[in-house]
């Protein structure tokens, strides 16, 4: 039996990962849970799988979390330094990083640090910290297994292989609702319209994030760190169907491909398993239902955040941070209805092709340009506004 917490257990990833876990409760056990603001959905998950410490975003809530469930004996905690407890709790034997944003670097460091197997879903903390990260893993012995579906499809095509073998790394991305949308007609798409993803069922900001493929854009910059890849090694491509997860190109030629259902409880459970594979409830995959599988090049000009985040994956340095940071604060804007969809890419580029790249060695540098970055976007977006 083995123990897990989860860092953001009430958003997508987070249920997803209780799903496979209930279903493999005979090798799995929650120990810790950490949760934003949804606290209703924190109360049914407490009640179902009984953790020993939960972590709210907000010390009030937690306050009222405690009175609630007194008579439990669970610890009840909050705020940054609760997500780091949960992440670094001594019993625990795998962590699932799943906060969203820049949030979850500060508890998934915490999780490094304590040396334990982490199923990595926030792939800002590789973005933004990705070189910290790898190197606190080798010095404490952590273990870090993607579960964003594309990168899990790398590990996996990798497991026997060597990277001194790999000629490029491609990433499938599902081109979003937009994908045959003209580009003419990109200026006047509504919130509604950008949150309904064809294939995935996500948080908002990463489903608006597919949106304008700056998902894929971060997942360049990701697989970069996770897999001690070179820049020009990496591509995209659009693939509709979202059965082929990523592919592998060898020195030899050969191509590995890894191909499962549109359902991230597949790689979730791959992470939390690994090295091992157990039965799966999931569907057997029919190729012969599906007739076709197609693969396009990234239009660049409709989705310009692509050949944004190309730039700051080959420039490196402070930029990662920079293009994270303003992609964050651009996207909650469009969230909260005040600029339009195609604003989110305008900003994103001004503030980036401004930002004066600088080394950034630990937290205290990343979190400063986040915050500079962060502020530079607010006042860009007044003007807008």
């Amino acid at each position: 039996m083995e123990n897990i917490a989860i860092l953001g257990s009430t958003g997508s990833i987070g249920c997803n990962s209780l799903d496979v876990i209930n279903k493999l409760n005979h090798r799995f056990k929650v120990v810790g849970l950490a949760a934003g603001r949804n606290t209703k959905l924190l109360d049914e998950q407490v009640e179902k799988f009984r953790p020993e410490i939960v972590s709210l975003e907000r010390e009030e809530d937690a306050e009222e979390f405690r009175r609630k469930h007194k008579s439990k004996s669970i610890q009840v905690t909050f705020g940054q330094d609760g997500a780091e407890e949960v992440a670094s709790l001594k019993n625990c034997d795998i962590v699932v990083s799943a906060i969203t944003g820049i949030n979850g670097l500060r508890p998934t460091l915490a999780a490094v640090k304590s040396g334990k197997k982490i199923a990595l879903a926030n792939k800002e903390s590789m973005v933004v910290a990705g070189h910290l990260i790898k190197a606190t893993a080798r010095e404490y012995g952590a273990v870090i297994i993607p579960v964003d579906s594309e990168h899990s499809g790398v590990f996996q095509c990798l497991a026997k292989e060597q990277i001194k073998d790999v000629r490029k790394v491609i990433l499938t991305a599902s081109g979003g609702p937009f994908f045959e949308r003209a580009h003419q007609e990109m200026e006047n798409i509504s919130l509604e319209e950008a949150l309904n993803h064809p294939r995935w069922k996500m948080g908002k900001k990463v489903t608006i994030d597919s949106a304008t493929l700056m998902n894929k854009g971060l997942e360049l910059i990701e697989a970069r760190w996770l897999f001690d890849l070179e820049p020009h090694q990496l591509e995209i491509l659009i693939h509709p169907q979202s059965i082929v997860h990523s592919l592998v190109e060898m020195h030899d030629g050969s191509v590995l491909a890894q191909l499962s259902p549109t359902d991230m409880r597949v790689p979730i459970q791959y992470a939390l398993t690994y090295p091992e594979r157990e039965d799966s409830l999931m569907p057997s995959l029919d190729l012969s239902k599906i007739k076709a599988l197609e693969f396009f090049e990234a239009d660049v000009e409709k989705f310009p955040l692509i050949k944004l985040a190309r730039f700051v994956l080959e420039e490196g340095g402070s930029y990662p941070v920079a293009i994270n940071a303003s992609n964050e604060a651009a996207v909650s804007a469009f969230l909260n209805k005040r600029i339009k969809f195609t604003e989110i890419s305008d900003v994103v580029a001004e503030v980036v092709e401004n930002h004066q790249k600088r080394e950034v060695e630990n937290l205290e540098d990343i979190f400063c340009v986040d915050r500079e970055t962060r502020e530079k976007t607010r006042n860009l977006l007044k003007e807008r506004t």
